[in-house]
């Protein structure tokens, strides 16, 4: 019997986790970049942001990947912490949607039918003719196995009622309700899943193995246990992104605290039961865990609304900011500079400076990563590249906003400049990322290099690093000399590049090189002279500005002189 009842829960389970990841990929690619644009929508009005949060989560099943793709934003500075606890907020009423879906099988009998939902799902997804139809057929199928696994689940539970050692057991949970919160939060914690934690509490109380008093705190410390995934992704992320996960805690955990006062003086089961009049069945169980859980979410969010400027300024008090960490999103961007073009342009100006020396710090790790062959730094080289895209949207709105305004000549002739160096900057930032992958191909296959090529590589990188650095000092201060060095550099590159291919071509020819190492030198070289012509173009930029500016000044002092 207790091989059984293993085997039948791992199963259920496992088919539950299953159907939900299927489920949720469909609707995922149903959704698609649509997901991003809707968090994108969010404005500064927290209740927007709630909104946001819960159509979101209610799309996708599953807060904590709506959770994990809130820190993901604010990581690339897309979203303030303001507006991500907001959307945090909101997923957490978005996830009692999986308890209501759950729910239904005590009614509808859905589990019946789980099986035809399956194969008509497989059958959409094999033979519909478009990719949307596929996507349906993939929901449809997802939908199905997870209710197959819990009908597994309902009936390992079913023999357990008969035993007076479980419902012992279960109904300590009514008299010790802190108990039951501890449960809740170790049930999800392990399982990585709210909504697991939810379908088994209601499964039990489906086979009148819990009660309804004794569920609510296994509701409630589920609530906890889920925003450790949050933390988890936040980790070693950027301290807006730690921000935002941390107050996915202090919401819940301060949430539950007070909650739990209503727990013990039994106000929290009569307010349920006001809510759903009538006599509660085993039938109608599931319903009030449903209830239950969407009441608390609710109720916790209506009062921490209006004190979520509090909130944003306890959680930036519990995760300083680290000396030396790189903010996500723009910081000179000023939106009521905007009616000044000229002042707009120079914030802009050093904004896209700033683009570049993340772009370009990328780029060093990733070269230390290939020459040091130490993947350690992979991640935060993925979030800089995150930094980059986002500041390139940024970047290139704000430019478009100043564009709307009436410009004198210069200052129409150096937006277009200006929008070209955001994309060279970006494209800067890719380049980092195809070198990450030449160094996890190294580390992975244990490529050797020979020391000739090795040294190669870092006589052409200190030529790019000096390089990177003139390109930087050049754009933000308009710095002729600057902007002329980097030329000069360029030229340097572009002949390092055809004599390391010359060089490699003979070592090949001696037998002395690996060819697969060959392979990722060519790449790597090749690599490193286009980050060379993106960081040119930046110069030619500055020079191109410099010059149409002094035309101007020399024209207007040839009037001048005329008059």
């Amino acid at each position: 019997m207790v091989k059984d009842f293993i085997f039948y829960i791992l199963g259920g389970l496992g088919f539950f986790f299953f159907g939900m990841q299927i489920m949720s990929e469909g609707l995922k690619k149903l959704a698609g970049e649509r997901l991003k644009a809707i968090l994108n929508m969010v404005t500064k009005l927290p209740v927007v942001g709630v909104l946001v949060g819960t159509a979101v989560t209610c799309l996708i099943q599953s807060s904590s990947a709506t959770t994990v793709m809130v820190v993901g934003f604010v990581n690339a500075g897309l979203l303030a912490l303001k507006q991500a606890i907001a959307v945090v907020m909101g997923a957490n009423i978005g996830t009692t949607f999986t308890a209501w879906l759950v729910s239904s099988m005590s009614v509808f009998k859905i589990t019946h039918y789980a099986l035809p939902f399956v194969g008509a799902g497989f059958a959409i997804k094999a033979f519909g003719r478009t990719k949307n139809v596929k996507f349906w057929g993939q929901v449809i199928m997802g939908f199905g196995i997870l209710f197959i696994g819990l009908s597994f689940m309902r009936d390992a539970f079913g023999p357990l009622r008969d035993s007076q050692y479980v419902r012992d057991i279960l109904v300590t949970f009514c008299h010790n309700p802190l108990l039951g919160v501890l449960v809740g939060i170790i049930i999800t914690v392990l399982l990585q899943s709210s909504s697991a934690t939810i379908a088994i509490v209601q499964v039990l109380a489906f086979n009148g193995l819990l009660s309804f008093p004794a569920a609510v705190p296994i509701i409630l410390g589920d609530n906890i246990g889920t925003t450790i995934t949050a933390q988890l992704a936040s980790a070693g992320t950027s301290v807006n992104a730690r921000r935002t996960a941390m107050a996915h805690s202090i919401f819940n955990i301060i949430g539950v605290s007070y909650m739990m006062i209503f727990v013990y003086n039994g106000w929290f089961v009569k307010w349920i039961n006001f809510i759903i009049p009538g006599e509660m069945t085993l039938k109608g169980i599931m319903f009030y865990i449903a209830v239950s859980h969407s009441f608390f979410n609710i109720a916790n969010t209506l009062i921490f609304l209006p004190f979520i400027n509090w909130l944003e300024k306890l959680c930036i008090f519990l995760v300083p900011k680290k000396k030396g960490a790189i903010e996500p999103g723009p910081q000179y961007l000023e939106k009521h500079l905007l009616n000044t073009p000229t002042i707009a342009i120079e914030q802009a100006r050093r904004e896209i400076a700033r683009m570049l020396n993340i772009a370009s710090k990328s780029v060093s790790s990733a070269i230390k990563s290939f020459l040091d062959s130490d993947l350690s730094q992979i991640k935060q080289i993925s979030e800089m590249e995150q930094m980059v895209d986002g500041l390139q949207s940024a970047i290139t709105e704000y430019l478009v906003d100043i564009s709307q305004n009436s410009l004198s000549d210069e200052e129409s002739e150096s937006l277009p400049v200006l929008i070209h160096s955001v994309n060279d900057a970006e494209r800067i930032g890719d380049h980092a990322e195809n070198i990450v992958e030449f160094a996890e191909r190294r580390a992975g296959e244990k490529l050797p290099f020979t020391d000739d090529a090795m040294k190669e590589i870092n006589l052409m990188w200190n030529e790019l690093r000096s390089m990177m650095t003139e390109a930087e000092s050049a754009l933000l201060n308009n710095n002729y000399d600057m902007a002329e060095s980097v030329l000069s550099r360029e030229k340097n590159i572009n002949r390092l590049q055809v004599d390391l291919k010359k060089s490699h071509v003979d070592r090949l020819n001696e037998g002395k090189c690996n060819i697969k190492s060959g392979i990722i030198f060519l790449d790597l070289v090749d690599n490193m002279e286009k980050i060379g012509d993106h960081l040119t173009n930046i110069a030619q930029g500055v020079l191109e500005e410099m010059r149409w500016k002094a035309q101007k000044e020399h024209a207007g002092f040839k009037k001048t002189a005329f008059n």
